[in-house]
């Protein structure tokens, strides 16, 4: 018998399920960064609520899929009991935040970063200009300077100079150094907004973004509260608020020694924060004031924003908050070191710093 025989559509496939789940597990594990059992627990809640799996497929299922596939695997720290994230997972998460942040952008050659000026680059174009001394053979454009050479010499005594030559313009590819700084105070889950949430998505975001499409740039992130750390991609999926204050000198002078190191002429830093500065160290010290703006702070703060001004390395401050004595040290932070400002929604963020981001990209400082 020619033709299709349809069977009853019960609207729950085994592969449907498991990947509806899963991107629901996905998004539990950065709330609960990283924390598995956790995460497990809303997802367990989630299903009896809205009956994500059935009888055929039910959470047993889902939980040994995720340890077959190799999602998670057991936590050496915890006996036989717990389970943590695995390598893939990670890249999973890393995956899965550029497409939420950054899923509209177009599809572009990998490292492609043109700048306005034009020379001896590696990105060809249409425009053609007479060879040069130390010109690349490469963007030689051979039927032009034949056509050259026969106008100029005729075809009885062809031949092919140097004035004959032309070759393709090219633009330079600029590389560009970042240090992504993240504020960990406890602000950053007061009054019970979460702000970390979305700053971590942003993160991995743009780290997956560099990794994959702009190989020569390089990216450092480092976390500020009472003190700043670096921390590695791996580490951001599992990044939780601590009980700390904002000390934004101590990032500021972690990311300028981290960018110190970077041999990129191009330099930026990208600041994450919800709250004005309210603690620096002394010593061995620590001076604490989270009550208005502490002038001692905010001198040493805006007195390293000038530093990185001289240092021609501008700072995007991406400010999660619109109190109005905030925007105001905001706006003296910016003016100090010439840079540039954003106060964003949580849900805007993302396209705030991809958008500055690839503006930067086409400056060269």
């Amino acid at each position: 018998m020619i033709g299709w025989h349809f069977s009853e559509y019960t609207g729950k496939e085994e592969g449907d399920i498991f990947e509806k789940m899963l991107n629901l597990f996905k998004e539990l594990l950065v709330h609960t960064s990283g924390d598995v059992s956790e995460a497990l627990s809303w997802l367990t809640q989630l299903d009896r609520e809205y009956k994500i799996t059935n009888e055929d497929y039910g959470m047993a299922d889902f939980i040994q899929d995720l340890i077959d596939k190799g999602y998670i695997q057991k936590d050496p720290r915890d006996g036989n009991a717990g389970f943590t994230p695995s390598k893939k997972m990670e890249i999973q998460l890393r995956q899965k935040a550029l497409e939420d942040v950054f899923g509209q952008l177009k599809k572009a050659k990998r490292g492609k970063h043109s700048t306005r000026y034009s020379g001896r680059g590696d990105e060809s174009t249409s425009e053609l200009r007479p060879y040069e001394f130390g010109d690349s053979l490469d963007n030689l454009a051979v039927s032009e300077s034949l056509k050259n050479a026969q106008i100029n010499h005729g075809i009885d005594d062809f031949q092919l100079t140097n004035q004959d030559l032309e070759v393709h313009e090219s633009y330079y590819q600029s590389q560009m150094s970042t240090v992504l700084m993240i504020d960990i105070s406890h602000s950053m889950i007061l009054y019970g907004e979460d702000r970390i949430t979305p700053a971590k998505k942003v993160a991995m975001a743009l780290s997956e973004l560099i990794t994959t499409r702009y190989p020569k740039d390089t990216l450092d992130i480092l976390v500020f509260g009472n003190d700043a750390w670096p921390i590695e991609v791996k580490d951001l999926p599992y990044l939780e608020v601590g009980p700390y204050h904002t000390n934004t000198v101590a990032g500021l002078e972690l990311a300028m020694d981290l960018l110190r190191r970077r041999r990129n002429p191009n330099k930026q830093i990208f600041m994450i924060t919800d709250g004005k500065p309210t603690c620096i160290k002394k010593g061995k010290k620590y001076y604490k004031n989270s009550f208005g703006l502490d002038r001692k702070i905010i001198n040493r703060t805006l007195n390293l924003a000038t530093r990185c001004r001289k240092l021609d390395i501008p700072i995007t401050t991406f400010m999660i908050a619109r109190d109005p004595y905030l925007v105001n040290f905001v706006e003296q932070f910016t003016k100090a070191n010439n840079g540039k400002a954003f106060y964003s929604g949580l849900s805007g963020l993302g396209e705030f710093i991809f958008k500055d981001y690839k503006n930067n990209k086409r400056k060269r400082y």
